[in-house]
């Protein structure tokens, strides 16, 4: 009986274990990195900030900090101490080993102090002993450096989809599911020009809200293997184009004049289908999809959208004035301590003359004032400090002027550092005195100019304006392979994460579209010679050729290319347009649509953009990427540039202006004083003599 016993109990262990090593294998896991780079905090005692999400549908298990750190070397008798917060709440203190390298340091946080959006602070402090005492250091030695490797797992149990638009969107759009692959658009296998406009709306829409560098949404023909695997599937296509398993879920008689959405859920597969009776009204959908704030006000299954429908996206007039806090934020204790700001400026614009930062602060009286100062740096620059004033400690306005040349993108960071110092040490810098505020009324001011270079370091802001699509037509080629559905995905991606509206206008063509549509329109021409006979047209407008033959790329002044090496090349080139010279031609070709997909991969995400600063990419097999710059003048209007040069160098304007009135006013004495003198008088008495 006793043996029974110890069996039962042994199976029923090995069962619950089982079981639990089950349900764990169960969870998913979703790592978010920080959006910080890399940066280093100097100081007695320093502070970092970082943010991160949680996703609404998961229902989170476990949620872990993986710190990626380095602090410094320092004598024997010197300790260092890490402390982490969470949404203003101190969670978890540790002390680094004093050792050569980076360390690494995993955390688990209270899953109660998580919220939707949160605010993850790193503080840092280094102390000297002294005997049995530990008394503060001010040392450039003291510096804590957190890597961008940093980051926060979550393992966690997915939710399902709810059966309406908004949580199917929600789910679709998710960091996690476009991580994992599990989205995807779907389009005819041969689609309609005005079936992939729709698609690419949906997809620009999608790709606004992503927030990583490393994952996108694909257009893909719906008979493509991924598209089958995808739980998440949102398809496009006109009602004569649908699927049969789809059609009987449309009443041909409801969509006259009309576009529709509907849910189809089924065996862990979730289907979004949109369709129309023609073109106009399918993308009239589609946009509807591609506005975030529609989609997640709608808590029914199905909707229908008309002519009358208003799908645009609210959007709010930029005015050059962004707010840096909407709630405020205090800073305690003595030392060094950090808040950074990320702020979006419109992709098309740039940074000009007259740009500033002014805070609004608060801070503590019990200051030594000769030594506390606030600092701010626009992306790690240094734009200017100032020394905190007794008198000013309740209501203190600060202005920083930024330098016009100081190039700032289309998102930045503004970092706010202040350098606390009580009148007195205390062995303690984590006291709540000092303090320092930053008051809600702080705003950044941006002088934006229009940027006007025909360069990839302007890709794709010159195919947008007013947050929106300028005009673009697409030629594309009449047969689409996967890898030209994929070069489309690419290019579209990055210019969806530009775009901030869904009002634009893109249009598709499978032929050379006439001269009046190319002469007001920014051009895409994608595939290779034998799918586009566009390509063909413009060969002699090429930086990179193909030989009269088409069938492999010629040499030029910046590359020689070998016969059998030219059939293995894709190239990105970005011309000035030769039907209308203020408006840009981008052309993605190559020999295989797999060169041209292999082109399309350095003009997908910011991050590899920005390693283009030419106006030609070339990129082989081996994956050897080149950029090259052939235009002598990379600009794109001269009216324009001659506005932007005026605008830049107002203040040399002025100076030159007062220095010719002072010349002329200085000419006019001498002439008087000569005058009045009679030597201009005496010379011409003596000439009529």
């Amino acid at each position: 009986m006793k043996k029974l016993l110890i069996m039962i109990l042994t199976a029923f262990s090995l069962l619950s274990a089982w079981g639990g090593q089950a349900n764990a294998d169960d969870l998913k896991s979703y790592t978010q990195p920080f959006q910080n780079t890399t940066q280093t905090l100097s100081g007695k005692s320093v502070a970092a900030n970082t943010y991160f999400t949680k996703i609404d549908y998961w229902d989170v298990k476990k949620a872990s900090l993986n710190l990626s750190y380095q602090v410094s070397q320092i004598a024997d008798d010197q300790t260092s101490d890490i402390t982490v917060a969470i949404n203003g709440v101190k969670f978890y203190s540790f002390r680094p080993e004093v050792k050569d390298g980076v360390q690494t340091k995993t955390i688990d946080i209270p899953l109660n102090l998580i919220k939707g959006s949160n605010n993850l602070k790193i503080y840092g402090q280094i102390l000297n002993k002294a005997g049995k005492s530990a008394v503060s250091v001010q040392t450039p030695a003291n510096w804590l450096t957190l890597y961008q490797a940093s980051n926060v797992n979550f393992q966690y149990n997915l939710k399902q989809p709810d059966y309406n638009l908004k949580s199917f969107y929600n789910h679709f759009s998710g960091a996690d599911t476009i991580s994992f692959g599990q989205s995807v658009i779907a389009v005819p296998k041969q689609p309609s020009d005005g079936e992939l406009a729709a698609a690419t709306y949906a997809l620009t829409g999608v790709t606004r809200t992503i927030a990583t560098d490393t994952d996108q949404v694909r257009i893909l023909p719906d008979n493509d293997g991924r598209v089958k695997a995808a739980p998440y599937r949102v398809v496009i296509a006109t009602y004569d184009h649908l699927p049969k398993r789809y059609k009987h879920e449309f009443s041909v008689a409801k969509l006259k004049h009309r576009g529709g959405l509907k849910l189809v859920y089924a065996k862990d597969k979730y289907t979004l289908i949109i369709t129309a009776l023609d073109d106009q009204m399918l993308q009239k959908a589609t946009r509807f999809m591609a506005n975030t704030e529609l989609m997640t006000e709608t808590k029914k299954p199905v909707k229908y959208v008309s002519a009358k429908t208003a799908t645009y996206m609210s959007s709010l007039h930029y005015d050059g004035s962004r707010q840096l806090t909407t709630q405020g934020v205090t800073l305690s204790g003595s030392g060094h301590h950090e808040e950074t700001f990320f702020v979006a400026l419109p992709a098309s614009q740039s940074n000009a003359y007259g740009s500033k930062v002014r805070l609004s602060l608060k801070y503590a009286k019990n200051l030594n004032f000769n030594n506390s100062l606030v600092t701010v740096y626009i992306n790690n620059r240094n734009i200017g400090s100032y020394k905190l004033r007794a008198e000013r400690a309740d209501n203190d306005e600060l202005t920083f002027k930024l330098p016009a040349n100081l190039k700032i993108g289309s998102g930045f960071s503004v970092r706010v550092a202040f350098d606390l110092e009580p009148r007195q040490i205390t062995k303690s810098d984590n006291t709540e005195s000092p303090w320092a505020a930053i008051n809600p009324t702080s705003k950044i001011f941006v002088h934006a100019m229009e940027k006007n270079t025909l360069l990839f370091s302007n890709y794709p802001s010159l195919f947008i304006k007013n947050n929106t699509y300028d005009h673009l037509a697409v030629v594309r080629p009449q047969t689409m392979t996967t890898d030209d559905f994929e070069a489309l995905s690419n290019l579209f991606n990055l210019i969806g994460i530009y775009t901030k509206s869904n009002t634009g206008q893109i249009k598709f063509y499978q032929h050379q579209p006439d001269h009046t549509t190319l002469k007001n329109s920014n051009v895409i021409v994608l595939g290779t010679p034998g799918q586009n006979a566009m390509i063909k047209r413009l060969n002699d407008q090429l930086y990179f050729r193909f030989n009269a033959r088409f069938t492999h790329f010629i040499s030029n002044e910046k590359l020689s290319i070998e016969s059998d090496y030219g059939k293995t090349i894709g190239t990105a080139q970005l011309l000035r347009s030769p039907y209308n010279p203020k408006r840009g031609l981008l052309v993605v070709t190559g020999m295989t649509p797999k060169d041209v997909y292999l082109a399309s991969t350095q003009i997908n995400y910011q991050k590899t953009i920005v390693e283009h600063g030419g106006d030609t990419i070339v990129v082989d097999q081996d994956n050897n990427i080149y950029n090259y710059r052939f235009k002598k003048h990379a600009t794109l209007n001269k009216h324009v540039a001659l506005k932007q040069t005026i605008r830049k160098n107002t203040k040399l304007i002025v100076y030159l202006v007062i220095a010719s009135l002072f010349m002329a006013l200085l000419v006019a004495a001498i002439f008087m004083i000569l005058w009045k003198n009679n030597l201009l008088r005496k010379g011409k008495k003596d000439e009529q003599r």
